[in-house]
């Protein structure tokens, strides 16, 4: 069941199966990513700062306005990749095309002040998804074993990794100053039904 008051809006549909060719993509693109660190891991310090730039230079509310829907679409294209790797979707991340939906309901008054204290404010959020990321990780070595065996994985799997990719699509936006909601403590995502992809 999904809450509507989320400001992040986070849906992708499960393929019929899964190709097999695409676990070893996948370990190749896991292994790149590796190299630079988890994306929230990266954007945890980065997204606060170039929020911060961006306001000061512009002040809150035309950030959101002018840059917030650039910056959506940026977050967009890493939220599609963070789900193909999650083994949530077949569908290699495009600039034009996405598996994933992802839309923010920007909000607030955000000040320079504001994001950078977001770099402290979403530890509590980075650690607990983080102790949920170690058992999505055994979740995913097992899926990727049975999807190159028999080309799919429980559907159960699947929603625990959806809820996982879904709280660090809150948490993007929320670091991203995007939103003033903090990422809510669930595996829950907000979707519409049946998914539809989008690029806002």
């Amino acid at each position: 069941m999904s809450d509507m008051s989320f400001p992040v809006t986070f849906d992708v549909e499960r393929p019929a199966g899964f190709d097999r060719a695409q676990v070893l993509l996948r370990v190749g693109v896991l292994i790149v990513i590796g190299w630079i660190v988890h994306p929230v891991g990266l954007l945890w310090l980065g997204l606060p700062v170039v929020a911060g730039i961006l306001i000061s230079q512009k002040g809150g509310r035309r950030y959101l306005d002018e840059d917030g829907p650039r910056v959506t679409r940026a977050l967009h294209w890493i939220v599609d990749a963070v789900a193909y790797v999650a083994l949530l979707t077949d569908r290699l991340p495009s600039p034009s095309e996405h598996a994933v939906r992802f839309e923010v309901e920007r909000s607030g008054s955000p000040t320079v002040r504001s994001a950078l204290l977001r770099i402290v404010y979403a530890i509590p959020s980075l650690l607990v998804l983080a102790i949920l990321n170690w058992f999505g990780a055994i979740v995913w070595v097992i899926g990727m074993v049975l999807v190159l065996f028999t080309g799919s994985y429980p559907e159960s799997w699947w929603h625990f990794l959806r809820g996982l990719v879904g709280w660090e699509a809150n948490l993007v936006a929320y670091l991203a100053s995007l939103t003033d909601r903090y990422p809510p403590f669930t595996l829950a995502t907000r979707s519409v039904s049946p998914a539809a992809p989008s690029s806002s």
